[in-house]
């Protein structure tokens, strides 16, 4: 598994944690492609030129409609948008108690994702199966939580193992002290309500994806099987396949 910050990790003054998700080894000795598929945090700061040099054909946008309505989208001349929202509220601080571990409360709030986001999801595979859409790129706001979400049921398609999803969710951690920096020191009317809430809500922690995957498959039996409930079939999974993997 390729981890280095120059493959991986796309540096941005706006933008700080956007990710190629190529290079993860299969245990047939096949690889996700590189420079094929991105997950992201807040890329609608980025010019259209980010995205023109990335040869992005398509942005799935996983925020809520108060989020994009209040801080834009990513805009790129050929460049198709889909708004694909999976959660309906954003959470609050009250929900995490002292009683909940934060790996569990993480992957709870993942489950609801799989629920609440299901026909999201769902058209989010889809898309990304079509060949014509990619390089593609899918984020949400931090780029951790929703985008971790999609990110695991797609590698897992894919056939990437449990530990190398968990590994690159947890990459997310690198991002986040420069996420809040940003917000500090360019929206410091945000900064009070970020520097509020509770320390798991900016954490990756790998155990809240195995916790969640493990769960996934206790009430769907598989990724695949969650995949079917959402309207994406074995033919899908396929073209996802040979769509993503070089």
């Amino acid at each position: 598994m390729t981890t280095d910050a120059p493959s991986r990790h796309l540096q941005f003054d706006a933008a700080f944690n956007v990710r190629d998700l190529g290079g993860y080894a299969l245990a047939d000795g096949r690889t996700t492609a590189w420079r094929t598929l991105y997950r992201g945090d807040g890329v609608h700061r980025l010019p259209a030129e980010a995205f023109t040099e990335l040869g992005i054909r398509t942005v799935l946008d996983l925020r809520t409609e108060h989020e994009i309505g209040e801080r834009g989208r990513a805009e790129a001349d050929g460049m198709d948008w889909h708004h694909l929202p999976v959660i309906r509220t954003i959470w609050e601080a009250s929900w995490l108690t002292d009683e909940i571990a934060a790996e569990r409360f993480l992957a709870d709030r993942y489950l609801v994702m799989l629920a609440e986001g299901a026909e999201s999801l769902g058209t989010s595979l889809r898309l990304l199966a079509r060949p014509e859409r990619v390089p593609a790129l899918f984020h949400c706001a931090a780029g951790k939580d929703r985008t971790g979400v999609l990110a695991a049921l797609v590698l897992s398609l894919l056939g990437v193992d449990d530990d190398t999803i968990a590994t690159d969710y947890a990459l997310s951690s690198l991002g986040m002290p420069r996420l809040v920096d940003f917000v500090r020191t360019t929206y410091p009317d945000r900064y009070d309500a970020m520097a509020d809430q509770p320390a798991a809500f900016l954490d990756a922690p790998e155990a809240a994806m195995r916790l969640f995957l493990a769960d996934l498959r206790e009430q769907h039996g598989s990724v695949e099987g969650y995949a079917g409930s959402v309207g994406v079939g074995p033919d899908v999974v396929e073209a996802l396949r040979d769509n993503l993997l070089a």
